[in-house]
């Protein structure tokens, strides 16, 4: 089992959730994180720190956010590495609410 980094993190990017992964399996994109299944050892810690419930696990993804598992896999391959905090985009609290974003995320 692994946790995956779904739609509500595209533009919001906060990082939260990097500071207490154990295993440093964040993967950081232009305007997106993902989680490395390779690396995530489902310990649960990320996923109470995201502040716009952005992170599921792969048996619990919300309807219509099924794509991600395999962007999350995908992209972990191809990004680097996250290992500390950073600061959130400067408009990311306007980006928390708002849906359907796929087509807004960067490679």
């Amino acid at each position: 089992m692994t946790y995956v980094v779904t739609e509500a993190c595209i533009k919001c990017k906060y990082t939260d959730c990097v500071d207490v992964c154990p295993v440093d399996c964040f993967r950081e994109g232009p305007n997106f994180l993902v989680i490395d299944p390779d690396e995530c050892i489902d310990c649960t810690l990320c996923e109470p720190e995201c502040p716009v419930n952005a992170i599921y696990r792969d048996d619990d993804l919300p309807e219509g956010q099924e794509v991600f598992l395999e962007l999350n896999a995908e992209l972990a391959q191809q990004w680097k590495p996250i290992i500390q905090k950073k600061d959130a985009p400067a408009d990311a609290d306007e980006w928390a609410e708002v849906k359907d974003k796929l087509e807004l995320l960067e490679r």
